[in-house]
């Protein structure tokens, strides 16, 4: 079968597509057909070596894909930590989904991901109310559109800050009720007074987006994707006495999992009646693997990025 490969960490061009053996299914795993997979930031990482697991070459990148069950027709989607840039991939049951009628693979492939975080985030862990103002950090990647979409669902008012007004454009089609470009000015005064801050960011913008908060207010901290890890004056949180979490998947998972199971079935309901789209800005074929993986490493993304294996 064809995939991308990594050979040796470094930059994304170190992934090169080739004919390599199509990996062997054990007990109890499925088999998928890859149609069509979705690149994240950590993919990138995890070919760098930068990614807080660590994998050695060679392997497959690629965490997100949607295809058919070989043995059975079933059309799925999911995902793992490597293998989904190739026309196949073996996966423990539970790593797939099925794909509700009348949802494409690339559209469920840049699902999974962003809307199971994005979700999460606001319903379980911000406990985010209809009326609220929920600020969404790095609203132009693929969990700040996917948590402007579903803060705007649940009936809250969606600020998303981004780094262009392309970006921010799009998050205005999707329900953000006002935007704020963090590279016009200052932040804090463009955000006025909220009660929920998302933020996959980390970086400059994370204090001024705290500093907004009311008294009582929650700040959920997703991830780092400016690449570095923001210093929080605690005096703040004293103050206002402000909720400080932080969001991971398999944690979550493990602790919540009735939650997990309500959230799973409403979003999958949202993906089924057209409510919880992904925003996919731009699409690659599996020869070019390593541009796709450049265009989200330089920022390039809004959205999400697909890789239409088929």
């Amino acid at each position: 079968m064809r995939a991308a490969l990594c050979r040796e960490l470094g930059p994304p061009e170190v992934v090169t597509v080739t004919d390599v053996d199509a990996p062997e299914a054990g007990d109890g795993q499925v088999r998928v057909r890859v149609e069509a997979s979705a690149v994240n930031f950590p993919d990138v990482l995890l070919v760098a070596g930068e990614y807080q697991v660590k994998v050695e070459p060679p392997f497959v990148p690629g965490s997100e894909f949607a295809g058919v069950v070989v043995d059975t027709g079933a059309r799925v989607f999911g995902s793992a930590l490597v293998g989904a840039f190739a026309d196949e991939i073996v996966v423990a049951p539970t790593s797939v989904t099925p794909i509700p009628d009348g949802v494409d693979s690339a559209t469920a492939a840049a699902f999974g991901v962003a809307h199971r975080t994005a979700y999460h985030v606001l319903r379980s862990v911000a406990t985010v109310q209809a009326g609220e103002r929920v600020v969404v950090l790095g609203a132009g990647g693929g969990v700040g559109l996917a948590a402007v979409q579903l803060a705007a669902h649940l009936g809250a008012e969606a600020i998303a800050v981004a780094s262009s007004d392309e970006k921010l454009a799009v998050a205005r089609t999707l329900g953000a009720a006002h935007t704020v470009n963090h590279r016009d000015g200052d932040l804090r005064a463009g955000l006025g007074q909220n009660d929920v801050v998302v933020d996959p960011v980390g970086g400059d913008l994370s204090e001024p987006a705290l500093r907004s908060l009311r008294p009582g207010g929650r700040f959920v901290t997703v991830g780092f994707a400016s690449g570095t890890i923001p210093r929080i004056p605690l005096n703040l949180v004293l103050l206002k006495g402000i909720t400080i979490a932080g969001f991971q998947f398999l944690d979550f998972a493990t602790r919540h999992p009735h939650e997990l199971r309500r959230n799973e079935d409403e979003l999958l309901a949202l993906l089924r009646d057209g409510h919880a789209v992904p925003h996919i800005g731009a699409r690659f074929g599996l020869d070019d693997a390593a541009a796709a993986l450049r265009y989200v490493a330089d920022g390039r993304a809004i959205g999400k990025v697909v890789i239409d294996v088929a």
